[in-house]
């Protein structure tokens, strides 16, 4: 009897030793929320097929306009679902100062063409808003690769040493983003992202106040974000 016990108890302790680790480290198999935060890289295009659309000037382009490499700052809150647990949504914001590159600037018409050399300073920042984007994962125990896509808004902003108050533009675009998580308890996780974004924007033209650049086009923003963050599921 005392050793039918002893067994018994020896098989108990042994049960509750495997199932702790995957109770406390193994991530939750169902519904979860989640917040992230990431640092990274954006590696923009140029801005592209630009066009005038200052007012009484038509039909004149622009040539493209280099952009730096920049650090970028991101945070998200996403959400998987309970009956489809391979399914999600996210919301995120990102940062990034993609300033334009030292160069010149190719005016073409009709008329003919002006270049404008010596561009510099120019500084233009990036606020991207990924409103609701759908995600798909694979729902593995430590590693769950994702892809997501959806629609962003993009806020950006572009101003030079003379013209304090620049040049502001706001669209809608594209967020595609391709990553995966790797959960190291059941809660925290590690997670490498790749991601596109593409807008077309309109730099508003300041007709209205006389210290600012007045000059408004329209060109296309693209750019890839490389980043590694860490988020924290509930």
């Amino acid at each position: 009897m005392n050793t039918f016990q002893s067994t018994r108890r020896f098989a108990l302790k042994s049960l509750l030793a495997l199932l702790t680790p995957i109770v406390l480290f193994a991530p939750q198999a169902y519904a979860e929320t989640y917040v992230a935060g990431q640092v990274g890289m954006t590696f923009p295009q140029a801005l592209s097929s630009g066009e005038a659309t200052q007012h009484g000037i038509g039909d004149l382009n622009l040539s493209d306009q280099p952009l730096k490499n920049s650090l970028m700052l991101g945070a998200k809150l996403g959400h998987y679902f309970t009956k489809a647990p391979w399914v999600g949504i996210e919301t995120g914001l990102s940062f990034a100062n993609p300033h334009v590159k030292e160069g010149s600037l190719i005016l073409s018409g009709p008329g003919g063409s002006a270049t404008f050399n010596g561009l510099s300073g120019l500084s233009h920042r990036m606020v991207i808003w990924d409103v609701a984007t759908l995600m798909f994962r694979y729902p593995g125990h430590r590693l769950q690769p994702y892809v997501g896509v959806g629609p962003a808004l993009f806020f950006a902003s572009l101003k030079g040493p003379d013209a304090p108050p620049g040049q502001s533009a706001t669209a809608i675009g594209l967020n595609a983003e391709l990553g995966a998580r790797y959960y190291i308890t059941r809660s925290w996780a590690l997670l490498g992202e790749m991601q596109y974004h593409r807008a077309r924007l309109g730099y508003t033209s300041n007709d209205d106040n006389d210290a600012a650049d007045p000059f408004g086009f329209r060109a296309t923003y693209s750019a890839l974000t490389f980043s590694l963050g860490v988020s924290y599921s509930f």
